[in-house]
């Protein structure tokens, strides 16, 4: 078994970075993640939004690895999620369904405000890596670490990449809402210089 850590932080605020997260996929800078689908969302009593999503992933092993343990690129995800926007808490729990009954990939996301940096998010990464009853089950715990650090900077670039797209968004919007009002005081202006009859 090998626990894998990682710690990253955002120059971004947490309500941004959590728009972020729960908006990652689709995403060209981390294509590893090939399909998703909602099975449930919903917001408890404390307010908090629950959702499970079935994700498709790609590992991108080595064709050794593939051809022995005889498994194919493809692989499905549970992933489970909570986001509480009172203690600005969003926690992401992952697992792998497909092989599971030789590899286990458990994976913990928690995104929190910096405790130090104003308007920073801390993101914490935990995987508990374990490979049982194939040839060289270390070897492959260890190629599976490395490809879990390799993924994590994807991730963290895929993020960088969907909050730029949202703040090009809001731009966006912002001069849309300038131009409309622009364009109504000049039609205003216009009619108010115009002759009466």
């Amino acid at each position: 078994m090998k626990i894998w850590t990682s710690e990253h932080v955002f120059g971004h605020s947490w309500e941004t970075v959590a728009e972020a997260a729960i908006k990652k996929y689709p995403n060209p800078m981390n294509p590893s993640v090939v399909g998703i689908d909602v099975v449930d969302r919903y917001i408890d009593k404390r307010g908090v939004l629950n959702s499970h999503r079935l994700m498709t992933t790609t590992w991108g092993l080595s064709d050794w690895v593939v051809k022995l343990v005889g498994m194919n690129q493809d692989c499905h995800v549970s992933e489970h999620s909570q986001v509480d926007p009172k203690s600005k808490t969003y926690t992401l729990r992952s697992r792998n369904l497909t092989f599971n009954h030789f590899l286990s990939v458990e994976e913990k996301l928690v995104y929190t405000p910096h405790p130090q940096v104003k308007n920073n998010t801390l993101l914490k990464q935990e995987a508990t890596i374990t490979v049982n009853g194939v040839p060289l089950a270390s070897q492959m715990e260890n190629l599976i670490e490395n490809t879990m650090s390799a993924n994590a900077a994807k991730g963290r670039q895929a993020m960088e990449y969907v909050i730029n797209r949202i703040k090009q968004e809001a731009e966006d919007g912002i001069n849309k809402v300038i131009e409309s009002s622009l364009k109504t005081l000049k039609n205003l202006d216009c009619l108010e210089s115009r002759p009466s009859m």
